[in-house]
């Protein structure tokens, strides 16, 4: 018998997180699950990174969907509202955590793509300007404002320094960036670096000047520790 296709190896593996689920309801125990609607405006970059992220971590408290839908600020918070209410229609669950990811990149929306997902009750995983920031920093701590292309050239820059890397081209939808910033990156580094960019820009809210900056490190915290947003009993 030949091997499944992965797709339908993680579709298996999601059914059967959610039948234990509805098993659990069906005999009157408190379901414990957390569930994330992640809503990229890239549509396969950003995606790739979450799936990747999430695929070999399996918790009883999360239950997640991500989708890449190649929109920009504030039409991509708008279609958020749309797949959330479609999914959540169509499955008779709510999701617990919505989050909206977008880059500044040259939309102009930005800040007011921001307040209007807060508005609505998401969360705004963005950076200024781009994702790669994030990529970046589990390598080296950046509080200068670069051009978004200037990301790639100093992450290839950065990755090519270990060994067997000295060729390294940064693929922008490449699905193996996960592995490669887990083996050669430092992810606690990453998040207490992106921590340190936000703290930069403390009070103001006009977003569109922090730069550079992220959110990603909250939103990859959350997904790692589903737990920490639980109740307390």
């Amino acid at each position: 018998m030949g091997l499944l296709p992965k797709s339908k190896i993680e579709q298996l593996k999601k059914e059967k997180r959610e039948a234990k689920a509805a098993k659990r309801r069906k005999i009157g125990t408190r379901e414990k699950i957390v569930r994330f609607l992640i809503v990229c405006e890239g549509e396969r970059t950003e995606p790739n990174y979450f799936k990747e992220l999430v695929k070999d971590r399996y918790s009883e408290v999360r239950s997640e969907e991500i989708i890449g839908e190649g929109r920009s600020t504030c039409s991509l918070v708008k279609r958020t509202e749309e797949i959330k209410g479609q999914l959540e229609r169509e499955r008779q669950l709510k999701f617990d955590r919505i989050w909206v990811v977008f880059d500044k990149d040259d939309f102009i929306d930005f800040n007011e793509a921001i307040i209007l997902a807060q508005k609505k009750g998401l969360i705004p995983g963005w950076t200024n300007e781009a994702f790669e920031l994030w990529y970046l920093l589990h390598f080296i701590y950046l509080d200068s404002r670069i051009e978004r292309f200037d990301y790639i050239k100093k992450l290839e820059s950065e990755i090519k320094k270990f060994d067997g890397y000295s060729t390294f081209k940064y693929r922008k939808n490449d699905p193996a960036m996960y592995s490669i910033l887990q083996k050669l990156g430092n992810l606690a580094l990453a998040k207490s670096r992106a921590k340190k960019l936000r703290e930069l820009f403390e009070g103001s809210r006009d977003f569109k000047t922090h730069n550079p900056c992220t959110q990603i490190d909250l939103l990859v915290e959350e997904l790692e520790h589903p737990e920490a947003l639980l109740p307390k009993d």
